[in-house]
């Protein structure tokens, strides 16, 4: 059997994709694979090792195809593996995510000197300023703000999951939606063409059924958030109530942002202002609003493109490593 050393193994753990990627000291590609979300609370803990199993061998695939050696026994000697995972918010998911990893790893013919797993928000805020002082807010169907300052400190705030938090994404959105919309039909609320839209959107016949949809089976995160795509459509026809809605978003998100750049100490300081997930990439009043809101309240701050994708950032952590090992190893 062939042993054969390979620098660094980056992993990208995302709630919607696990992309593996197999690397040589100086940076260059030499294997990658793709799977499904390995996020333990979004897919169960079965999923999330099968996922994560299946990105690292498909990367070990890869690699062993362009070398030529695929049909030959292989044990690869990984210097470094670093992986940003999604659901790695306490320490008990730290626990949990670790014990995945290794049951995920254990069948594959490779042997680790060093695992460094992180939390995957974090990965996509070192990818997205390239270590420089910034804010990453995402909203997706979850939302979470992250940030990190001059001196590398980093704080996050949100992400704290549709039954209690992510406010501002499109869940949060979406569930306002629905409310309004039972509102209006009970002649609580302001009119509103969110009902209609809703009811139409979802196959449904009258409020009553929408009512009774997010009580059963169907009902799902998912399928909430791409309601926010209606407010939007409706803010844009003019509906006052989807304005509201969609105003109060970017209120909770400044909230989020707010709360980071206080704890970094960075108000008064130069920072980039990085905006990704569908609400903020697709939803322009958001969008606007949000970056007006920060740009009055931390005269420094420049909204700005993310640099590069969230494995950019773990590949980045992951080299760093390897300089500095090497370095000791010269001083030794």
């Amino acid at each position: 059997m062939a042993r054969l050393h390979i620098p660094l193994l980056a992993v990208d753990g995302g709630g919607t994709k696990c992309l593996a990627i197999l690397m040589d000291s100086k940076g260059r590609l030499l294997g990658q694979g793709r799977a499904g979300s390995c996020n333990y609370q979004g897919v169960g803990r079965e999923a999330a090792v099968r996922e994560l199993r299946e990105g690292v061998q498909a990367a070990i695939s890869d690699w062993a195809q362009q070398c030529g050696i695929q049909d030959q026994p292989l044990e690869l000697d990984i210097e470094y593996a670093v992986m940003g995972i999604a659901g790695l918010d306490t320490a008990y998911d730290r626990s949990i995510i670790q014990e995945l990893v290794q049951l995920a790893l254990q069948p594959l013919p490779v042997q680790i000197r060093q695992l460094v797993i992180e939390n995957d928000g974090f990965a996509a805020l070192t990818g997205a300023t390239g270590g420089q002082p910034g804010i990453l807010a995402i909203a997706g169907t979850g939302s979470i703000i992250f940030g990190i300052n001059e001196d590398g400190t980093t704080a996050r705030a949100g992400g704290w999951g549709h039954r209690v938090g992510d406010e501002g994404s499109g869940y949060w959105i979406g569930k306002q939606a629905i409310i309004a919309a039972l509102r209006a039909y009970d002649g609580r609320g302001e009119v509103t063409e969110l009902g209609r839209l809703i009811v139409a959107y979802l196959g449904l016949g009258d409020e009553e059924e929408l009512f009774n949809w997010t009580y059963g089976p169907d009902y799902a995160v998912e399928r909430v958030g791409e309601l926010s795509r209606l407010v939007s459509q409706a803010a844009s026809s003019g509906d006052q109530t989807a304005k509201h809605i969609l105003t109060r978003a970017a209120d909770e998100l400044f909230r989020g942002i707010r709360a980071v750049v206080e704890r970094l100490t960075m108000q008064h300081k130069p920072f980039r202002l990085i905006l990704q997930g569908g609400v903020l990439q697709n939803d322009s009043l958001v969008r606007q609003l949000l970056i007006h809101k920060c740009e009055q309240w931390a005269p420094y701050a420049r909204s700005d493109q993310a640099q590069g994708e969230p494995i950019h950032g773990v590949t980045t952590m992951g080299l760093s490593l390897l300089r500095s090992t090497a370095r000791k190893e010269a001083k030794d």
